[in-house]
């Protein structure tokens, strides 16, 4: 490889916030010119949490897709592509599966998270239990070197980086220890800590006027002030916060103002929804032009699959060479 590679990616079970916009997309934006980028969108794992609604992944799919374009992802820098098309992530999580201990999944405390939240704690799908598995092998089935993740994320890649050691050490070295690029967090409208489609506390990249309007209505602000002319704490409100991340350059007024009791809630809250409106403009209209045309999208996420399978076959040759399960030509396998 000439350049680091680097995986990022989405599960598509929506279509994307702002909450990922500041989280990962904005970043792998700006590293696609640096590095070779793969941004996988993980349909397989969207199946750990949604299985019995597979009726929605191929829109799902679509949307992700359409978000990372619309958000300034060049397909002719990055490789998009969708993970259930690439049988070599499907043949690495088998073999990852005998590296990793039950018990190392259940200490994961993102799967402990994220298990309380799906209401999984007293019956968890083995799928979901090994989806950090399969996470693994998303990342070193191109042999990534580098991988942008949130904070509640990083248990994951700590066991991609065992596993790899683990393979390497007993079969021969094949893979890089993947690297974590911590992303910045967007708190949610309701000041939960991450903004998230499924606490119901998102703005969506495809929102409309209206709709970003009547969403940051419902911001949650400092609790304390009750009048306009009380002197506020800009520290806990979730629209300060919003103000610092997409209004840089009037947000140190705004905390002064806000400070001195001179702007009510109110006027800062409809400032906000003029700057997301102004800043989500041109995200929305890109969008719209691929929603008039699919078959552009589908035809990027076909050839990036394409790479991804042949990128995926070198790398399992050398996997299979190691685990010496390479006891005859396969054929149909791509080249």
């Amino acid at each position: 490889m000439e350049r680091k590679r680097i995986l990022t990616g989405d599960r598509p079970t929506g279509p994307l916030h702002l909450g990922h916009y500041v989280g990962s997309v904005a970043n792998r934006v700006q590293l696609q010119d640096q590095y070779d980028t793969f941004i996988i969108i993980a349909d397989v794992q969207a199946l750990t949490t949604n299985f019995d609604q597979p009726e929605r992944l191929r829109q799902d799919v679509l949307n992700v897709a359409m978000d990372n374009i619309a958000c300034g992802v060049d397909p002719e820098k990055a490789t998009i592509f969708v993970q259930s098309m690439v049988p070599a992530i499907a043949e690495l999580t088998v073999i990852f599966a005998n590296l990793v201990t039950v018990q190392q999944l259940l200490h994961n405390p993102t799967i402990k998270t994220e298990a309380r939240q799906y209401n999984f704690e007293e019956s968890m799908p083995y799928g979901f239990l090994g989806y950090p598995v399969s996470q693994a092998a998303d990342i070193l089935f191109c042999r990534a070197h580098l991988v942008p993740v949130g904070e509640d994320q990083a248990p994951h890649i700590e066991l991609t980086r065992k596993i790899a050691r683990k393979f390497n050490a007993i079969y021969a070295p094949v893979f890089p220890e993947p690297e974590q690029i911590l992303n910045p967090r967007l708190i949610g409208l309701d000041g939960n800590a991450k903004m998230s489609k499924s606490l119901g506390n998102a703005i969506y990249l495809s929102d409309t006027p209206a709709e970003v309007k009547r969403k940051v209505g419902t911001a949650v602000t400092d609790p304390a002030r009750i009048h306009p002319t009380d002197p506020g704490h800009p520290e806990v409100c979730v629209v300060y916060a919003y103000h610092q991340t997409f209004n840089r350059d009037e947000v140190s007024e705004i905390e002064a103002r806000c400070r001195a009791g001179k702007i009510g809630c109110v006027p800062c809250k409809g400032r906000l929804t003029e700057v997301l409106i102004r800043f989500l403009e041109p995200i929305r209209e890109r969008r719209a032009e691929l929603e008039r045309n699919p078959d552009l999208v589908w035809d990027i996420l076909q050839k990036g699959t394409a790479r991804a399978r042949a990128e995926g076959e070198r790398t399992m040759a050398l996997v299979r060479e190691a685990v010496q399960i390479n006891y005859f030509p396969m054929p149909g396998k791509d080249r």
